[in-house]
């Protein structure tokens, strides 16, 4: 049985790593963390793993936890007086039993060493918020580049249909008319 793989991301910590280490001004904020979903959604995609984004409210008025859940990614955004690091802590203490038992792989996105240090108490692995990036660079373009040199076949409707139906059909578009339809 294939291993399950699950990415935690700390989301304002990953953004912060991102717009420092392309020099960018990704406009507002939600642009910014609508750019990273969206990337996270197509690395999801191609590495075949569960991926949850997790964005801080600690000092907002966000009442309770919001989840989104977007095919193979999750964004989360805490409620009020929750850290991101809190979230994820328990997130990986959820899928702790799991990890040690080696039936999934759960890694966790961060540049906080405290918090690095805290997940791999909780059987999960890190990585740094710049080597998350880089990889994303790596499986994106990996996966494109799959996709790119797929071999490119046409197939119809017709070609799915059974023999029987497409046979019928054929009949129908010249006219004709099929013999198990004519009447006796």
């Amino acid at each position: 049985m294939k291993k399950r793989r699950v990415l935690i991301v700390d989301g304002y910590n990953v953004l912060n790593a991102w717009k420092s280490a392309q020099g960018m001004d990704a406009g507002t904020l939600s642009d910014a963390r609508d750019a990273l979903a969206a990337r996270l959604m197509d690395y999801a995609g191609f590495s075949g793993q569960k991926v949850v984004l997790v964005y801080d409210a600690y000092l907002g008025d966000r009442t309770s936890r919001t989840e989104e859940h977007m095919g193979p990614l999750c964004v989360v955004y805490t409620q009020k007086n929750e850290t991101a690091d809190n979230y994820i802590e328990r997130l990986c203490d959820h899928y702790a039993r799991d990890a040690e038992l080696g039936r999934i792989e759960v890694r966790v996105a961060t540049s906080d060493l405290v918090e690095q240090m805290v997940v791999l108490g909780r059987h999960a692995t890190r990585l740094s918020a710049r080597e998350l990036l880089v990889e994303m660079g790596q499986v994106e373009h990996a996966g494109r580049e799959r996709i790119r040199l797929a071999p490119r076949t046409r197939t119809t409707i017709l070609e799915r249909l059974p023999e029987d139906v497409a046979r019928r059909l054929e009949a129908m578009r010249r006219g004709e008319q099929h013999q198990e339809d004519k009447k006796p």
